[in-house]
């Protein structure tokens, strides 16, 4: 069996009135992602990790935001792009390992939802997918509440 590990990162400005997308769910919240994409930066990680575990290089290769086709797309759509190239090349995902740090709004009460709504995308169960979220405790841009930060980690195998 031959693993590979994958890992990616992606951040995000936040601004008023723009609707917020973590992990293929809408957050109430005031303040939402700044991006060309619906700006779901955790999936933007996510899809960095796997294309990192692929040597694809990263989502701006695939989907540059210079491309019209991509403006207001659903990441769903980049992840499910992004997983049929982990197939075609007779990988599968072992798991998925997400880290959000975000002062607010909290996320805790919405990870299962998260978890659920990746898992069959990934084509993986819910127990290989991880959602975590985290403060920076006040610090940096994230605890200005200027932006959101996500890493994220995968196995795939074949």
């Amino acid at each position: 069996m031959e693993l590979r590990i994958g890992n990616g990162y992606d951040v995000h400005a936040l601004a008023e009135g723009l609707p917020m997308w973590l992990c293929g769910i809408r957050i109430e919240s005031a303040k939402g992602f700044v991006a060309h994409s619906d700006g779901d930066v955790a999936i933007h990680a996510l899809c960095d990790a796997l294309l990192g575990a692929l040597a694809l290089g990263d989502i701006g290769r695939l989907f540059p935001d210079t491309d019209p086709t991509w403006k207001g797309v659903d990441s769903k759509i980049l992840l499910e792009r992004v997983v049929h190239l982990v197939h075609t090349g007779g990988w599968k995902i072992s798991n998925v390992d997400i880290t959000i740090a975000l002062q607010r709004p909290k996320l805790a009460s919405r990870i299962l939802e998260m978890r659920q709504t990746l898992a069959p995308i990934l084509g993986i169960g819910v127990e290989a997918v991880s959602v975590k979220a985290t403060t920076t405790e006040r610090l940096g841009f994230v605890g200005r509440g200027e932006g959101c930060e996500v890493w994220a980690s995968t196995i795939i195998f074949k």
